[in-house]
């Protein structure tokens, strides 16, 4: 059953095997989850919105109109479900900031040169997590993803030109930071 393509499970799902549905669970489970932890910087939170959707998807599965894979429709949901979310709790604090005369500048810089990183894998981890969330998110769904531009433009609803600009900056952009703070080192 795990041979079929997404479509074969998609068109058993919409006649009532219900229950294949888990089978496109288990494929995009995972990088839907490090995409959303990525932008939402909380896991808790991000298993509550992969949850939802999921849920959203499986609603949904009727207006899937096989235009493009599933994967990248699906991807569209776990975006534009992620960036509810970001505004939600933006306007939810604005409110709570709203009453406080003094603001706080809150920073979060990471010192590496002072700790060994030994996975290197981690490490690219948090100075992507460290860009603008945008660059953040393009870079994750083409190198760990393994996404095309064509499938990141169609999640991001952005064209494909738009997506290539946001993926040079956003090299440009992790580049910089690892000069910036001599982090090439830590790579070695």
């Amino acid at each position: 059953m795990k041979n079929l393509t997404d479509l074969e499970i998609i068109e058993s799902v919409k006649k009532g095997n219900q229950s294949d549905y888990a089978i496109l669970i288990d494929r995009y489970k995972n990088k839907a989850f490090s995409l959303l932890v990525r932008m939402l910087k909380n896991e808790m939170e991000a298993e509550e919105v992969l949850q939802d959707c999921f849920l959203k998807a499986f609603k949904s599965l009727d207006n899937f109109r096989q235009e493009s894979k599933f994967s990248t429709w699906f991807y569209r949901i776990v975006y534009n479900t992620a960036l509810t979310r970001l505004s939600a709790k933006k306007r939810k604090i604005e409110v709570e900031m709203s009453s406080i005369d003094d603001h706080l500048e809150i920073r979060s810089d990471y010192d590496f040169r002072g700790t060994e990183q030994k996975d290197s894998s981690k490490f690219l981890h948090k100075l992507i997590d460290e860009l603008p969330l945008k660059y953040a998110s393009v870079i994750s769904m083409y190198y760990l993803d393994n996404m095309s531009c064509e499938e990141i433009s169609e999640a991001m609803e952005t064209s494909v030109a738009n997506i290539k600009v946001m993926l040079h900056r956003s090299r440009n952009a992790l580049r910089d930071q690892l000069i910036k703070n001599n982090y090439a080192e830590e790579l070695l």
